[in-house]
């Protein structure tokens, strides 16, 4: 390694002589002097520790860069070097801070000597290959210097520039922090870049005027907000602060608003004005810019700090939301881009349920006739599956307390016609049985709730539920079947779907008792099909396989008692549901 130490800067140097005389052909001289640089890399990467090594890498950098800043090298060198050079000392950004400022500082001397629009090409392309070949930040952080020094080269045509530039800036920045870990110092390098980026899109705006500026603006805004949304991803919150900090200060620049973030608004505004009507495949590079709005509104019910940067009044946005139902079923959809990634901190995802508790707080107004919640529906399914993923995986017992109260609040600001079909929906798509057992409650105390109303002091009530009943149809026994017979076939598994059954037991003796007591047959469950039909399918089938595990049971200590805990209350409700069903039955045949 000393020998190739000492032999590097004459090889250098004659190639950089042999490259300054080759104006007509230096494809040649080229090729040598990138093949040069890569050996220098590779020697330096695959010895860390090697601070020759190093020193050898930042000595071929500065030669480089001495060669490219002569005033007497022709500028047709410069152009052609340029294609492939730029590339090439990027990659040495990961070898140590200080070759990376050269490497930017060459990547500087380029933007000012040659084509603004030529270099955002070739910056654009050495982004571009392959994620795999994107070693580290490093290689990625003098491309996107680099990018934010051609944006203020532009001379025409910023905004259309700019747009082809943008998703692969995002796609590269994903990448890398997706693959950073927590508390990495490479982290600030790259969002300090990115932010760079922000700045100088910024200064381009304010020298436009007209359309272009109000497409730049919005670009703009697309930018920030997918920004937002990677800078969140870091699981260590304070080290992302400090850019959420400054990426909120771009929203009254770019005229975002706390309400048209939170509510999607706004993102469809800018959207439309980015790409048109016929370009949606565009917003597809920047897919995580639902999730940025979302998070920056987060962000400022954490921290009063935020709210300033972003010179908002976010009191204000939370009464709009509590007075608002379709506003706060727009929000409730939003949130689902925190709740639902297994990508963000349980930190914002803390913040974001306490968010929904504050908007659904109080006396909120509701209207069970809406008509527009068809258009919302699958939003707000959504975004109780995402609350669900929080009940069933939070660690921190307050805040899985907290998303369950959350969620059963979105669940009653859904009209009373449509909450039906979402749990059922909600139930069909869960594989917790723990998680079904508490649908299926949840199933049961709002047909309690119905039941009173029909028997209740209220004469409109009163007529409304027994001319037509919500809750209270057939589609209930429907919800017992799928859990006592499942639709794939067998009886229940046990212990795993012990949670469910249970519930479904409890749900199916509640309207039995309450059917028969009230002499009524909403359900149908107490026609004599129905029972026999629940009798022979459901309930014996299950009194067989409970019987038989209790029964292989008995003499296993290591089992007995937890077979015992579990399935002694099953057995209870479920002999319970069978003498209803044969006390029915009885009554039939009487």
């Amino acid at each position: 390694m000393a020998d190739h130490l000492q032999q590097s800067s004459p090889l250098l140097q004659e190639i950089l002589n042999s490259l300054s005389k080759s104006v007509d052909q230096p494809q040649s001289s080229e090729s040598e002097l990138t093949s040069f640089l890569d050996s220098v890399l590779d020697a330096a990467l695959s010895d860390p520790d090697n601070e020759d090594a190093e020193t050898n890498a930042f000595q071929a950098l500065t030669e480089v860069h001495n060669f490219i800043s002569s005033p007497s090298l022709d500028q047709a060198i410069m152009d052609s070097i340029s294609f492939e050079l730029p590339m090439a000392v990027s990659k040495f950004g990961g070898v140590s801070e200080r070759c990376l400022e050269v490497a930017e500082s060459i990547i500087d001397r380029f933007i000012s000597l040659c084509s603004p629009r030529d270099m955002l090409s070739i910056l654009c392309e050495a982004l571009a290959p392959p994620i795999e070949t994107i070693r580290d930040s490093g290689y990625v952080a003098p491309l996107l210097n680099g990018l934010s020094k051609v944006f203020l080269s532009l001379q025409r045509r910023h905004f259309e520039q700019v747009k082809v530039a943008v998703p692969i800036i995002v796609k590269v920045l994903k990448a890398r922090s997706l693959e950073l870990e927590d508390e990495d110092p490479e982290f600030k390098n790259l969002f300090d870049r990115a932010m760079s980026i922000a700045n100088s899109i910024r200064a381009v705006c304010v020298k436009l005027e007209g359309g272009a500026n109000d497409k730049l603006r919005a670009l703009l805004g697309l930018y920030v907000l997918q920004i937002m949304a990677l800078v969140s991803m870091n699981h260590k919150v304070s080290s992302s602060q400090p850019f959420v900090l400054q990426l909120s200060s771009f929203f009254p620049f770019c005229g975002l608003t706390y309400l048209g973030v939170i509510t999607g608004s706004v993102v469809d505004i800018i959207s439309r004005t980015v790409v048109g009507e016929d370009e949606d495949d565009y917003m597809s590079n920047l897919s995580d810019v639902k999730h940025g709005a979302s998070l920056s509104v987060i962000w400022g019910h954490a921290s009063d700090e935020v709210v300033r940067a972003a010179e908002e009044d976010l009191a204000s946005v939370r009464d709009e939301l509590k007075n608002n139902q379709t506003e706060r079923w727009q929000a409730v959809g939003m949130l689902k881009n925190i709740l639902a990634p297994v990508t963000l901190p349980w930190e914002l995802k803390k913040h974001a349920i306490n968010f929904l508790l504050c908007i659904t707080d109080g006396n909120i107004p509701h209207y069970d006739e809406h008509d527009d919640f068809s258009s919302y529906m699958s939003s707000i399914f959504a975004a109780l599956q995402a609350v669900q993923m929080v009940i069933i995986y939070a660690s921190d017992t307050v805040l899985r307390k907290d998303a369950f109260e959350a969620f059963k609040r979105i669940l009653a600001d859904i009209p009373t016609s449509q909450r039906f079909d979402i749990l059922k929906a909600l139930i069909t798509k869960s594989d917790s049985s723990s998680m079904i057992a508490i649908l299926l409650d949840i199933v049961k105390g709002e047909m309690h709730k119905e039941s009173r109303h029909r028997l209740g002091n209220d004469e409109v009530l009163q007529a409304q539920y027994k001319s037509h009943p919500v809750l209270w149809t057939p589609n209930v026994l429907a919800l017992v079947e799928m859990i006592l017979r499942p639709p794939e076939g067998g009886p229940p598994s046990f212990p795993k779907d012990s949670d469910a059954v249970l519930s479904a037991l409890n749900l199916y003796r509640f309207v039995l008792i309450t059917e028969s007591t009230g002499k009524t047959n909403y359900t149908g469950a107490v026609s004599r099909s129905n029972l026999q039909r629940a009798y022979n399918e459901w309930l014996l089938p299950l009194r067989t396989v409970v019987t038989a595990i209790m029964a292989e049971n008995k003499n296993d200590c290591g089992l007995s008692l937890d077979a015992f805990c579990t399935l002694n209350p099953i057995e209870l409700v479920l002999y319970r549901c069978i003498e209803l069903v044969e006390d029915q039955l009885k009554q039939h045949s009487a």
